[in-house]
């Protein structure tokens, strides 16, 4: 559920969370509101990179398709993040593509509207570079998961990054063992002996195509993390 003020729409976006108040009310008002069904795609890959979408409710996945046209699942992307930082710098194609595994709304605001409000507002460019430091640092983690980690250690820190920071003592995941092995980068066989694995020392459990996430702090310490 949405529970950020309609005074501010965007206080709980962390690219914003260093303006003013009204600086972020300057951008909500010049983003337009979007409504996405389950299955619905945002954009695809090559498409033109225009506008920075901010996820407000529900979930997207984004993912890369091979020329065979086997997906690949990079990332689920959930309130507060958003979508194609890297097209307000520069109005690059899209580089991966975007679809809504739940119902979703959005605000979308076009790289013409956010070079206005740089001219009246510089700071805008630092809160842009800092969100790519943190997609790069993203990326780079990722990276290093291949080579630091095995499979399993890599499917708990998906499962830790997708769990979110919920403080319920179960987490709700809406992603099927496909899925998941896609984001871990692995077979869907090792995945599911990982996910078996896991169940069998009571971590989670399946239900259908989703996972219920019952220990996080364990498969915190299963995949090398720090507990909170």
């Amino acid at each position: 559920m949405d529970n950020r003020s309609s005074d501010d729409p965007l206080a709980g976006v962390a690219m914003f969370s260093g303006l003013e108040p009204e600086a972020r009310k300057r951008i909500a008002s010049v983003s337009v509101p979007r409504q996405y069904r389950r299955g619905q795609l945002l954009f695809v890959e090559g498409d033109p990179g225009e506008s920075l979408i901010m996820i407000r409710s529900g979930a997207v996945s984004v993912f890369r398709t091979a020329p065979t046209g086997e997906r690949a699942m990079l990332n689920v992307m959930r309130p507060p993040d958003v979508l194609g930082e890297v097209s307000l710098l520069d109005g690059s194609a899209r580089s991966a593509s975007a679809e809504a595994i739940e119902d979703t709304s959005a605000m979308a605001l076009s790289r013409v509207a956010f070079i206005d409000l740089v001219h009246a507002n510089p700071r805008m460019v630092d809160v842009v570079l800092r969100a790519m430091g943190l997609l790069v640092r993203r990326l780079t983690d990722q990276n290093a998961d291949h080579v630091f980690l095995d499979l399993p250690g890599r499917v708990a820190k998906t499962l830790v990054r997708l769990a979110g920071n919920s403080a319920a003592a179960m987490v709700t995941i809406e992603l099927n063992q496909s899925q998941l092995a896609e984001m871990a980068g692995g077979s869907r066989q090792s995945v599911n002996q990982a996910i078996g694995s896991f169940a069998g020392r009571g971590w989670l459990r399946t239900e259908g195509r989703r996972i219920v996430v019952t220990d996080v702090p364990a498969l915190r310490r299963r995949a090398g993390l720090e507990d909170k």
